[in-house]
């Protein structure tokens, strides 16, 4: 890994307008490059909104498509990597809530949601790929929202490689505050049993579905310690230098490196 900086919004999506999404993206882009971000990550859904009825589908593309096509310009225009969410429709029809990965020469890659949420089930298949993308910095995964909820994939992506851990959420319960508590109850532990940066944001605001959500951010360091936060209910973004010295710090640390002495034989 190297140094690098990181951007994570936290940004109101209006439901079904994906143009209108999309075009708000721009003004945390611009900003994002002025302060030297390299990668900027965007709330899950961001892009279609997000939504449980069967209107989901009427928004979803295939990827590669003209959503991703407008995403891939905005990145190579401000020479940024952005991860940003859409309802994604395969050829078969299947809708998935995806997250895509655009660099600046044009790349493309799609991170499909592993784990649905109950109340996602009867409109959202899961994905079947655990998935790593890199930069010329770092080598990262994605989680989307209630994926956080199952430890042995930040494992298995710590296992594969990873160096941070994206966690875009579309998560409308509760209060700011009441969200980051939630967050901190299982967000540090997955950075600090995997030895990696964790980076998490969701949406704010109410969509025209009557969902609220709260908004809330956060960057946790390989040591599950609180790099940045917002947790202001409000649009905005959190701008964070991931450092190599601080994984460096805890991989070369026999106590406080885990993985290297895990027991797969037994469990």
């Amino acid at each position: 890994m190297k140094d690098i900086r990181i951007a994570a919004v936290i940004s109101h999506s209006e439901l079904y307008e994906p143009s209108r999404n999309i075009e708000s993206m721009g003004k945390w882009v611009r900003s994002a490059r002025e302060t030297g971000v390299k990668i900027i990550c965007f709330p899950e859904l961001n892009i279609t909104g997000y939504g449980t009825d069967e209107k989901i589908f009427e928004v979803a593309e295939e990827i590669p498509g003209e959503l991703t096509g407008i995403v891939s310009e905005m990145s190579s225009k401000y020479g940024i990597v952005i991860l940003s969410g859409m309802a994604e429709k395969d050829k078969t029809g299947r809708i998935y809530a995806s997250h895509i990965v655009v660099k600046p020469d044009g790349y493309i890659g799609v991170y499909r949601k592993l784990h649905i949420a109950p109340m996602e089930k009867e409109l959202f298949s899961p994905g079947d790929e655990v998935r790593l993308f890199t930069t010329g910095e770092i080598t990262f995964g994605i989680q989307l929202c209630y994926d956080a909820h199952f430890p042995e994939l930040s494992t298995k992506m710590a296992l594969m490689g990873a160096d941070v851990v994206f966690l875009p959420h579309a998560s409308p319960r509760g209060t700011p505050a009441e969200k980051h508590r939630s967050w901190m109850r299982h967000l540090p532990a997955r950075a600090f049993d995997n030895g990696l940066f964790v980076v998490a944001c969701n949406q704010c605001g109410e969509n025209s579905a009557g969902l609220q959500f709260p908004g809330t951010g956060v960057v946790i360091g390989p040591s599950g310690e609180v790099i940045e936060k917002n947790i202001s209910g409000k649009e905005g973004m959190i701008v964070a230098d991931l450092k190599a010295e601080d994984l460096e710090r805890v991989r070369n640390n026999k106590m406080r490196y885990f993985l290297p002495n895990r027991r797969p034989d037994v469990y």
